[in-house]
């Protein structure tokens, strides 16, 4: 090793440089730097870091090594806070303002899916209602249907015997559906419509059945208190699917993967946003929703879920929003 005096003169002015930086890390973020502030930042570190261990192999001045054993202590604090600081802010930036201002820039696609899982929805309730044995053109066996009329089983309610553990599940299913209707938007958006479709039919029927056995307001209700962000998140995730999917028929006037990118980018923002809104679902599903409480309560709770997530989706980020309604 060359002297420490020699070694000090070649090396101090990164380190110099290093305090300045740290200096100017303390009064502000990382993401205030400047791009090349910050990969000087990350080189001149990464060298002092060198340096420390050289002295500490090959130097007799302990002073030399407490300085430089002391810098790289906080650059690497400094450094590694800041990094978990960003990562924060991008979570917060990402549910307080991206997530709901690409649902409103894309909302037309969440209305197509909505539109098409309620119009096979009422034509299924209609034709179930008019006729039990039309509910086998959704797929519903002819002893499940029997069952149904006759046995009145409750289903839903078995859910309240194990809370938490229902909770978890359901979220996990609700989580697995949402998917489902964004993946199949790959089959250029004809597979989520037909997914829409088959929910709808789902919905329509059962209530048609469980109306006409006598007990279909049980079930509504049951429905009401998580349906609204369940059913939502779904419906987003069916416009997810029908970005990504028209983002393969028409690209417009830029290239088809340029298109694919920028409007993939945008539907994997959308079905992130959902996951921790299913999660509240799923939780009231588990909970709430087959508890032995009043109905009110629970169509209470629908309309407190339906107004916070719709005062949320349509005006949280608003400032300075300049996307298109």
């Amino acid at each position: 090793m060359p002297s420490s005096d020699r070694f000090i003169n070649e090396r101090k002015g990164a380190w110099q440089r290093l305090e300045d930086l740290l200096t100017l890390l303390d009064r502000s973020a990382l993401r205030r730097l400047h791009r090349e502030e910050v990969r000087e930042l990350g080189r001149i570190y990464r060298r002092a870091s060198s340096d420390l261990a050289i002295a500490r192999a090959e130097s007799r001045d302990p002073r030399l090594v407490n300085y430089l054993n002391s810098l790289v202590i906080r650059a690497h604090g400094r450094i590694y806070r800041a990094d978990a600081a960003e990562g924060r802010h991008r979570i917060r930036d990402f549910f307080a303002r991206d997530f709901p201002r690409t649902f409103r820039r894309t909302w037309r696609y969440t209305a197509l899916a909505f539109a098409f899982c309620a119009l096979f929805a009422v034509i299924s309730f209609l034709g179930t209602w008019r006729d039990p044995e039309f509910s086998e053109l959704a797929g519903v066996p002819a002893y499940a249907r029997e069952r149904i009329l006759e046995r009145k089983p409750r289903w839903w309610k078995g859910i309240n015997e194990a809370n938490q553990i229902a909770a978890t599940g359901i979220a996990t299913h609700n989580i697995q559906v949402t998917f489902y209707a964004f993946a199949y938007g790959a089959l250029f958006g004809v597979g989520t419509l037909f997914y829409m479709a088959v929910n709808g039919v789902n919905i329509g029927t059962l209530l048609a059945l469980t109306y006409r056995a006598g007990y279909g307001h049980e079930l509504l209700t049951f429905m009401a208190g998580h349906g609204v962000i369940e059913l939502t998140c779904i419906f987003i995730a069916g416009g997810a699917g029908m970005l990504f999917g028209t983002a393969l028929l028409f690209p417009g006037d830029i290239p088809r993967f340029d298109n694919l990118r920028l409007r993939g980018r945008e539907a994997a923002q959308l079905i992130i946003g959902c996951v921790p809104l299913l999660a509240v679902a799923g939780t009231i599903e588990g909970f709430i929703s087959p508890a032995a409480i009043p109905a009110a309560m629970k169509f209470t709770v629908a309309a407190v879920t339906g107004v916070a997530l719709y005062s949320y989706l349509l005006l949280a980020g608003r400032s300075g929003d300049s996307e298109s309604p």
